[in-house]
């Protein structure tokens, strides 16, 4: 399980200051700590809750978020006994779809809502004329996972991983691949590549092709969305298929939230322009420093990537995505509103320490001001 390890979350700190909170330190010790190695403090524990309101309820969603959800869930539990939550996996494009129409108290997704697919406006519908806001509560980093035997530490540039995913690339020992910076001593087999890609909706397709566009000098023309437009391979479901297949295919590749790329599968570093870059909490951090929100000073807290899928920071992994929980900001029943307040305050507080278990890191305490804030402003 060493690849879960590497899963990163928003501005993780550094190590040590990580490793002080998991072990009890004083968190306000631990975040003078990280405040002076230059990291981002690290999120205090817990937070007051007003438990209560209506159980269970219910959310659809990012698959990717789905271990990360079992222990906000289980925490919520804990904290507000008797009060309960459903989550139901089905991929982010069927969560917002879900929520939009009413069947869902939150929906999970990968992506923000989108104003030109018409999300936004029909989540305003579904909140009775009040807007619907993006939640960030777990951000990580998505793996090129492959399974080519023979071949350890593939790295791969944008423009090549844009080529394989929209059939530019055909075979593994195209001279494109060995041409990448530190694939000059690999023996690459006279072996078809097999892409494997989401066949639901999902924001992690759509996050890597908004990476593609915006990364791979024009060699994706695709466009981004939901819905995997690479035109060739085959489609598995959710997070677990298309890792699923990938073990079972020598030639294979996918993407994949990196706390999926689990054994029988390995991933790929990428290069930007500065060098291969492993897939690390350290690296995932470097490229998080320039994060900024689409809607700066609401509590509409969706992240704007653009600037990190287009850097080339040295020794920062550019690939992520970030997992929202998307909510009314006024619900129509009190009841409803009063228990998702609840349960993101406790996802946000409690529920992220725990997160290391699966291979994730908190949320940075700067991220978790802002989603307490947001959170407490529902109504």
């Amino acid at each position: 399980m060493k690849i879960m390890r590497h899963v990163g979350a928003v501005g993780i700190a550094a190590s040590a200051a990580v490793v002080l909170a998991a072990c009890g330190t004083d968190p306000q010790a631990a975040n003078t700590a990280s405040e002076q190695s230059g990291a981002a403090p690290a999120p205090s524990g817990t937070a007051q809750v007003d438990c209560g309101g209506k159980s269970p309820l219910s959310a659809e969603g990012s698959s990717a978020q789905k271990t990360a959800m079992d222990i906000f869930v289980r925490e919520y539990s804990r904290k507000c006994s008797g009060q309960q939550l459903n989550y139901n996996a089905s991929g982010s494009g069927a969560g917002v779809k879900q929520f939009n129409n009413g069947q869902v108290d939150f929906a999970g997704s990968d992506s923000p809502l989108s104003a030109d697919k018409g999300e936004v406006d029909a989540a305003k519908q579904r909140c009775a004329g009040s807007e619907a806001w993006n939640i960030p509560l777990v951000v990580g980093p998505v793996a090129l996972a492959y399974n080519v035997s023979g071949v350890d530490n593939l790295t791969l540039n944008a423009e090549v991983t844009a080529k394989i995913f929209n059939g530019g690339i055909k075979n593994w020992n195209d001279p494109a691949i060995k041409a990448v910076p530190g694939n000059e001593s690999l023996t690459l087999p006279d072996k078809p590549i097999q892409v494997v890609f989401r066949s639901d909706e999902s924001g992690t397709t759509d996050n890597f092709q908004k990476y593609l566009s915006a990364a791979a000098k024009g060699a994706w023309t695709q466009g981004d969305g939901k819905a995997f437009n690479g035109g060739v391979g085959n489609g598995a479901d959710k997070s677990n298929g298309v890792v699923e297949t990938t073990k079972g295919a020598d030639g294979a590749i996918t993407y994949v939230e990196s706390s999926f790329a689990k054994e029988g599968v390995k991933t790929a570093k990428l290069d930007s322009g500065s060098g291969g870059v492993e897939l690390t909490p350290e690296n995932v951090a470097k490229s998080l420093d320039a994060a900024k929100f689409k809607n700066e000073g609401t509590n509409d807290l969706a992240l704007d990537l653009d600037a990190i899928y287009a850097s080339n920071t040295p020794g920062a992994y550019p690939l992520l995505l970030a997992t929202y929980e998307i909510a009314c900001s006024k619900y129509a029943d009190p009841e409803v509103a009063k228990a998702v307040k609840a349960f993101l305050t406790v996802a946000a507080t409690d529920g992220q320490q725990p997160l290391t278990e699966k291979g994730f890191v908190p949320i940075p305490q700067s991220l978790q001001a802002k989603v307490l804030t947001a959170a407490q402003a529902i109504a």
